[in-house]
């Protein structure tokens, strides 16, 4: 019976011997958690998508509670009431919360844009520009092979008519299309801004039209005709300030290309007579 117990009451010591050590070493090893971070996290989506910068809502949760001057208003799948439970929280002010949507700046679809040539390889965007400026005649367009699709985690963008296309319904401004296109043509952009300059290309007005219909070709009408100076040309190309813009299609009305296009509907130009 002695020789059943011993091992039993060795085991029984150590187990009560290493419990002790461990709480010991939780008092003596402690670091005292601020509660506002799973505050903070509790009022998180959960997306995990990295377009605060951050490497996942914990890690954003935990820096907003470090650093005093970081914005509560960097998660955008969160939207305004997750600023606003943020700030409360943190006691700062919420900021500027406006709502902002992905929006790529290109319209060279297939029977507007000339190619290169076709790529045989991986079908792959960065695959394709790591081998060749681009397969399009335009370096600065969409490639069209889909990166940003694969990347996007809420099925808001898809390639059309080759070339990548937002859906706004469903986007949440997390960024990760943005990091996945090699050509940068993707951009976050206020969700009420309604006009947008569909074109990346600074190549001179007659080399963008031969490469693409839709180019924008820097002619200037679009900057005459605007009443809120919210438009300007600059390296060829006419660039939007969404802070001045009213939307009003002014700008879509004149362009002669069609490289600014708006999501309102426009009652038709009226013809001169």
């Amino acid at each position: 019976m002695t020789n059943v117990m011993t091992p039993v009451i060795l085991v029984t010591v150590i187990g009560l011997v290493c419990a002790g050590l461990l709480v010991i070493a939780s008092k003596v090893f402690h670091v005292a958690v601020d509660e506002r971070v799973s505050q903070i996290r509790e009022c998180l989506p959960g997306a995990n998508c990295g377009g605060c910068g951050f490497a996942g809502c914990d890690d954003y949760a935990a820096k907003l509670v470090e650093d005093e001057t970081l914005s509560c208003s960097l998660c955008a799948p969160g939207g305004a009431s997750t600023v606003e439970a943020i700030a409360e929280i943190l006691g700062r002010s919420a900021g500027s919360s406006d709502p902002q949507v992905a929006q790529v700046l290109c319209n060279g679809v297939c029977d507007k844009s000339r190619k290169n040539h076709e790529w045989q390889g991986l079908q792959s965007c960065k695959g394709a520009k790591g081998w060749f400026t681009s397969p399009n005649a335009c370096m600065y367009g969409c490639i069209g092979l889909g990166d940003c699709v694969e990347e996007c985690e809420f099925d808001a963008i898809g390639i059309i008519d080759g070339v990548a296309v937002v859906n706004r319904d469903n986007c949440v401004a997390c960024g990760m299309c943005i990091k996945a296109c090699p050509q940068s043509i993707i951009k976050l952009v206020p969700m009420k801004s309604q006009v947008h300059v569909l074109c990346s290309s600074t190549d001179k007005g007659a080399v963008a039209r031969k490469n693409c219909d839709n180019a924008c070709i820097g002619c200037m009408k679009c900057v005459k005709v605007c009443n809120f100076d919210a438009i300007k040309v600059e390296d060829n190309l006419a660039r939007i300030d969404y802070e001045k813009c009213k939307s009003c299609g002014l700008c879509v009305y004149e362009c002669p290309t069609g490289a600014i296009n708006t999501f309102r509907k426009l009652k038709p130009k009226k013809k001169a007579e």
